[in-house]
């Protein structure tokens, strides 16, 4: 497993995750929105954790910057 993710898609996907959580919590989102973010707002977390996207891989996305070979 390869990462595939750069420090600004990870940060941009936690952050996000966080703002998910906070709706739920503050009752902004019920019902089926509510599980569906909940659902988001985990893989966004694992992902981040990870730095790795497995909906990148076919896409052949990668955000992680390139790594200098000098």
């Amino acid at each position: 497993m390869k990462k595939n993710m750069g420090g600004v898609d990870r940060i941009i996907r936690t952050l996000l995750a966080v703002v998910f959580i906070i709706l739920y919590w503050t009752k902004q989102v019920t019902g089926v929105v509510a599980i569906i973010l909940g659902i988001l707002a985990i893989i966004f977390l694992i992902t981040s954790a990870l730095g790795f996207c497995p909906l990148y891989v076919p896409l052949g996305i990668s955000t992680k910057k390139k790594e200098k070979t000098t």
